[in-house]
């Protein structure tokens, strides 16, 4: 009589496993479609915070340099007022009462320096504003130029007076020449922030002929 044994494995019944696979295949799926949706979301709402970031951002700068402008063009109708007359009278070809003494060279430079104390740290604008800023700072360095070769020529020796006194009134011209150009900048980036034209030549006049404020 033969030993009963066990049915040999390639007769033994195979393991069910259809059901296993078919989960995987569920949480595969699952897993693909999580990420083509995180991926889709993104593509349709990335750009849009991205450009919308950008947006404040732009809109924050040019808050930030119709401010500047402002406070520009307030400086320099300020400092017009009290550089103006030194450059008249140091480009006075006969000055009226006779030539200026050393007094009132000292007074020019007192208040050259005080015009030059609102360039000493300057914000960072964009480059128009920043133009016009620095030809500004440009005319008051110098006009102060000017009352400094001026005090030379009358308190050095006689002799040299007449020479001095010729290179402070070429100072003063070109001081004057140089706010003028910085006066047309200001001008200019006045209309371009909405203010419209705003002139703060030395002359109080405006000599496009336009109306101060228009043009914005």
């Amino acid at each position: 009589m033969s030993r009963r044994t066990g049915k040999p494995s390639y007769q033994l019944p195979t393991p069910k496993t259809g059901g296993a696979r078919l989960a995987v295949v569920i949480v595969a799926v699952g897993l693909a479609a999580l990420l083509v949706g995180g991926a889709a979301g993104y593509a349709a709402n990335g750009p849009d915070r991205v450009e919308s970031a950008a947006a404040d951002i732009r809109e924050a700068e040019a808050q930030r340099d119709t401010q500047q402008i402002i406070e520009l063009t307030e400086t320099a109708r300020r400092l017009r007022v009290e550089v103006a007359p030194v450059l008249t009278a140091l480009r006075a070809e006969a000055p009226t009462g006779g030539q200026p003494g050393l007094e009132q060279a000292r007074q020019w430079q007192q208040t050259m320096q005080r015009a030059a104390a609102p360039f000493a740290d300057p914000p960072s604008g964009t480059t128009a504003t920043n133009v016009a800023r620095g030809g500004l700072r440009g005319a008051v360095e110098q006009a102060s130029l000017a009352v400094e070769t001026y005090l030379l020529a009358i308190t050095g020796p006689p002799a040299q007076r007449a020479a001095l006194t010729a290179l402070a009134k070429r100072q003063a011209a070109q001081a004057t020449a140089v706010w003028s150009v910085a006066a047309t900048q200001l001008d200019q980036v006045n209309i371009d922030a909405g203010q419209g034209h705003q002139h703060v030549e030395l002359d109080g006049g405006n000599g496009d002929g336009a109306e101060e404020g228009s043009g914005g």
